[in-house]
Order: C-alpha cells, then sequence, then structure tokens
C-alpha cells in the first residue's frame, strides 16, 4: 500500500484539478448575490528586465483560498510604453510545464480576446466560469506580440516558470516550453469568488516574506505555511497574499517602491482583504542612511492609519534579530530594539505578532536561533518559516 499512496495522490490531484473552472451555471448563478471576490495569490510587481516581443510565459502560481470565476490580474505598472496580450489561458499543472488534460481556458478582458494595458496601468480579466480548488498549482499562460521596454512582474517568484517563443498559450503539452525562468512576468494576482463571509490577508514586507533562503517550488516562505494552516483552521481568513519583495523598505524606493508607495497597489487594490500584515523595516535599519527609531514608527503609523481608512485591520510583526549579517552593527540594534517596543507597546496595531521573541536566540538574542538561520544570519530556513507562520494567531486575522 504505501507504494502506492503517492500515485493515488496525484490521481486525486488530477480529478480535483479537472474541476478547474468547469462551469456550473445554475449553482453560480444561483450564488451570484451571496458571494464576493477574493485573493487566492498575489506577487508585488517591480521592474523585471525588458519585455520580449513574441514571447510566451507560463506562470505557475499556488492558490490559497478555493473558489468560482477565476480572474487575473496583469500589470504593466512599470512599463514606459502600452503592451498588447493577444492570448492568455488558465490551467491546472499536471507536472513541470505539462497542464492538466481539458483544463487550459481562455481568458477574456471585456468581453475580447487581447488587451493593451497603458504604461502603469493594470487590466482584470472577465471571470471564467468554473471552480478553482484551494491549493491548486494554477498555470497562467500568456503572450505578447509586441512587449519592449521595460517588463512589469516579480523578480524573486522561487517557482520555476516557463518561456517559449511564439504562441503556444492554448497548448496543454509541455512540448514548446523548454525555457525556464525563476521570475513571474506581467502577472500580479489571481482573485476567485467564495461566500461573502471568506476573507484574506495580505503579508506586506520584504524578503523574509518574499522567501529568499526558503526551499525553491515547495512553496516553505512563511505566508505559505499560513495559508495552508488557514485552510485548515476554523477561521473565514483563507486567502493569502505574498506582498514580500527582496530588499524592500518602508519609507524609501529602491528594491521595489517603498512599503508606503505600494500600500495602494499591492495590498489595499486586492479584492476580500480583510487584514494587513506588516513586517517590515529591517532593510531601512541596517542600510545606515540616518533613519531612526522616530522615522520609522511614524512610516508604521502612515501604513495603519491608511489601512485603517480603507476598512483593514492591522497586524505588526516585530523585526527579528540579524546579528552576524555585514550591516549589523549596535546602532542598527538600538534602532531596532526601540522599534519593537513601539510595535509591542504602542496599541496602535490592532495584533501583534513578536517574529523577534520566535526567532531569536535565548543565549544570544540579537542573532537568530541557529535552527531558524538559512545560513546569513537574517534570513530564515524552512523550519524558520514554519515557525513564524504558526506563531501567527488566526483569530487576529479575521478583522470585524
Amino acid at each position: 500500500m504505501t507504494a502506492r499512496r503517492p500515485r493515488l495522490r496525484r490521481l486525486v490531484t488530477v480529478l480535483l484539478a479537472v474541476t478547474l473552472l468547469q462551469a456550473a451555471p445554475s449553482a453560480v448563478a444561483h450564488a451570484v448575490d451571496t458571494r464576493h471576490d477574493v485573493v487566492t495569490w498575489g506577487a508585488s510587481a517591480d521592474r523585471v528586465g525588458e519585455g520580449v516581443a513574441d514571447r510566451g510565459y507560463r506562470l505557475v502560481v499556488r492558490t490559497s483560498v478555493g473558489g468560482t470565476d477565476l480572474r487575473i490580474r496583469l500589470t504593466n505598472a512599470f512599463g514606459d510604453r502600452p503592451v498588447t496580450f493577444d492570448s492568455v489561458y488558465a490551467g491546472v499543472r499536471q507536472q513541470g510545464a505539462a497542464l492538466v488534460p481539458g483544463s487550459n481556458r481562455r481568458l477574456s478582458f471585456g468581453g475580447t480576446d487581447s488587451v493593451t494595458i497603458p504604461a502603469g496601468g493594470t487590466a482584470l480579466s472577465d471571470a471564467l466560469p468554473g471552480r478553482l480548488p484551494a491549493a491548486s498549482d494554477l498555470v497562467v499562460s500568456l503572450h505578447s506580440p509586441d512587449a519592449a521596454g521595460p517588463a512589469s512582474g516579480h523578480g524573486m517568484a522561487l517557482q520555476t516558470s516557463y518561456v517559449t517563443q511564439g504562441d503556444h498559450s492554448a497548448e496543454e503539452s509541455a512540448d514548446h516550453w523548454s525555457g525556464t525562468i525563476g521570475s513571474w512576468f506581467y502577472l500580479d494576482a489571481v482573485s476567485v469568488r467564495a461566500n461573502a463571509s471568506t476573507g484574506a490577508v495580505a503579508a506586506l514586507g520584504d524578503s523574509v516574506t518574499d522567501g529568499w533562503q526558503s526551499t525553491s517550488d515547495l512553496d516553505r516562505r512563511w505566508p505559505d505555511y499560513l495559508a495552508r494552516r488557514l485552510q485548515r483552521a476554523d477561521t473565514a481568513v483563507k486567502g493569502v497574499a505574498n506582498e514580500g519583495i527582496s530588499g524592500n523598505k518602508v519609507l524609501a524606493d529602491g528594491a521595489g517602491q517603498s512599503a508606503l508607495n505600494r500600500l495602494q497597489r499591492d495590498v489595499l487594490s486586492h479584492p476580500g482583504v480583510r487584514t494587513v500584515f506588516l513586517f517590515e523595516g529591517v532593510n531601512d535599519i541596517k542600510a545606515h542612511t540616518g533613519v531612526i527609531a522616530q522615522d520609522m514608527i511614524a512610516g508604521y503609523r502612515e501604513i495603519v492609519r491608511r489601512a485603517h481608512a480603507a476598512g483593514k485591520c492591522v497586524v505588526g510583526a516585530t523585526v527579528a534579530p540579524f546579528e552576524g549579517w555585514s550591516e549589523w552593527d549596535p546602532a542598527a540594534e538600538s534602532v531596532r530594539q526601540d522599534v519593537n517596543a513601539f510595535i509591542r507597546s504602542s496599541g496602535e496595531f490592532d495584533a501583534v505578532t513578536d517574529f523577534d521573541r520566535i526567532l531569536r536566540n535565548p543565549y544570544a538574542p540579537q542573532r537568530i536561533l541557529p535552527f531558524f538561520d538559512g545560513g546569513d544570519h537574517l534570513h530564515p530556513n524552512d523550519k524558520g518559516m514554519q515557525a513564524m507562520a504558526d506563531a501567527v494567531d488566526l483569530t487576529a486575522l479575521d478583522c470585524p
């Protein structure tokens, strides 16, 4: 029996996957007045190199919440000219670049098969009838005949996706998808329609949230572990959008726009977001640009103010220890301690998750516990990522 279990699990996965976007018109129509859109996957946009004309992308993403009526959001946020997508499909991955037979279906935009996105803009697809299960390997295949100039997307996907020359988006086989990439191009969000009580959390952060030092292709970032906890838990919050960017700062643009400047696009614009999980600040602190604790506190307060104005709750997470990283020094540590004292005791957040307490070495509290250290003394490994997710109070995410 043991030898058959992996094969059985694959069969179950395929049988579930073929339900992707298979229309059930009467059920969907019956539920239309009692359901709403909820983000099931997200990745913050930045500039990711140059666009290439007549190139196809087959992008693999992992959903969190399940639902019906899939929509995707394409982004040209950092482009300097319009970009056209003349072929966009969504299906379920079978293995590698191959899709489950019968699952790949064309997406439309405003009732047409193609869409042109202006520089700085985004485009939301029409809803695709049918059901998409939670924890699916969704594959979005797209082709642009005219891409050029700066391309928008997410650089550090930690997920293998695929490229090709020409338009092979409709194909379910992997035959024309031999090229591999480690970034998500032009895609920054996926949503589904779920029960009106269902919500999502958006994790606003830097490289730790982005997943650096976690194992690629296995979805072991801390928001991934959190998504798995939420699926098992008795909670209405089921969606998770990972809005981390490696190197990102709260106050200053650089590796992506600052958290303050991207808050609306990357977090507040997503449907169904109930809570903003704010875990960011170490890059501001360790950069030694003159940023002091009061600067950081002012930035946090502005994020909380804007999130509250949008009807969201905010969970604040303490900044984790990083002694041993090349930019650590006592001055930076002093700022970190002051910032963490504010996060813990100010009462300005709706809830607090103490990642510093979870990750630190009790015998050297300025350092990450070696068991959780990914090797560079700043980024947790897979065990550390799981410990972070396990530390989150799930009830705090269910913002009333």
